[in-house]
């Protein structure tokens, strides 16, 4: 009888033991954003600024052409995802590719152009705010901006208060920049937006942690597909605009899908002369097939090449030919995968020397 309580005790003591571990593990993978290769076939987000604005080809789509690519979505088998549900459904691996609008700025073409047009078809977005120009010529008003966050089919993020490139400002100057546009938003709007992007798509590792406690979701400018595993504080956007924004380069975006890693080094996105060129390490799942058919290009020297990569053990390394000119360095890798083209890039922001 004693022997029988004694096993059993013990066995209750592993039993809890392995419980801890269990708790344990999935903090730290909370923690990492690290979950199991999911075969999520992805959020793809867009990035839009201006409309109708011809004088600044970097930043504009053509209402016609921005058009044409809602429809292209809309006939396609992709859905239109609702930034609303976007918290609540992260973790979930979706079925069928979703895709995400995102507008940064606030600029007044995007009031007075595209608006009407998704306000009419009640197409789902996220319109990035950066308080310090709101009212200001080329700008939307405080009162413009509640009328579109009325609508149950809109969100309205962060953007920072005064848009500047807050990558080369002090830590202090950063988190100051963010409280000043937080105690304007709330007095505005009356409560302070949980979805932040980061000006320029520029962040150093100080930023992206004190977003990370700060808010729910931040967005980058880099492009790739959006899956569970994806860091949730520097995920990746699409840019479109006049230069990179005809229908068959569209076409080929909204058709890629994630690919998906377990961990990317470094962590810190931010390139002086101690970390440039960075150790860049890329850690694939198992599960994932034909990683040996990838391919990356990166823009060393402000020349975009194909990269000298090496792979082993599901890790993938790059050989950099040199180091990345101010102000951005960017690699973007992609794999056909059966079929399927699989993306993922990363920018870093440059400081100049």
């Amino acid at each position: 009888m004693i022997i029988k309580k004694i096993f059993s005790l013990a066995t209750s003591i592993i039993s809890l033991f392995i419980f801890i571990l269990f708790i344990n593990s999935n903090s730290i993978s909370d923690e990492n954003n690290i979950k199991y290769y999911s075969n999520d076939e992805g959020i793809l987000s867009l990035m839009y600024h201006r409309f109708n604005e011809h004088k600044y080809p970097s930043t504009n789509i053509q209402m016609n052409i921005f058009k044409e690519q809602m429809e292209i979505i809309q006939n396609s088998n992709y859905t239109f995802s609702n930034p609303k549900q976007f918290e609540e459904n992260f973790e979930i691996p979706k079925i069928n590719k979703e895709i995400l609008i995102t507008i940064d700025d606030s600029f007044q073409s995007f009031y007075l152009e595209a608006w009407p047009y998704l306000k009419k078809n009640k197409i789902p977005f996220i319109l990035f705010v950066s308080t310090e120009p709101v009212g200001k010529k080329g700008y939307m008003t405080w009162s413009q901006i509640k009328e579109i966050e009325d609508e149950e089919f809109v969100t309205i993020g962060h953007h920072s208060h005064t848009h500047r490139y807050l990558v080369d400002e002090s830590d202090d100057y950063f988190v100051k920049d963010i409280e000043k546009a937080n105690q304007i938003f709330f007095n505005k709007l009356g409560f302070i937006p949980t979805l932040f992007s980061y000006p320029f798509g520029e962040y150093s590792k100080f930023m992206r942690n004190y977003i990370a406690e700060n808010f729910e979701f931040a967005f980058g400018q880099h492009s790739g597909v959006i899956d569970i595993n994806k860091d949730k504080f520097e995920l990746p956007r699409f840019p479109i605009n006049e230069n990179y924004g005809d229908l068959k380069r569209f076409k080929s975006i909204i058709n890629s899908y994630p690919l998906e890693y377990e961990q990317l080094l470094p962590l810190e996105k931010k390139l002086t002369k101690k970390n440039n060129p960075p150790e860049f390490k890329v850690k694939f799942f198992k599960e994932q097939k034909n990683i040996e058919k990838i391919s990356c290009y990166s823009n060393e020297k402000n020349k975009w090449k194909k990269s000298n990569i090496n792979i082993s053990n599901q890790i993938l390394t790059i050989n950099f030919r040199g180091l990345f000119d101010p102000r951005r360095g960017r690699i973007n890798c992609s794999l056909n995968d059966n079929g399927k083209w699989r993306w993922f890039g990363v920018q870093f922001s440059v400081k100049e020397n």
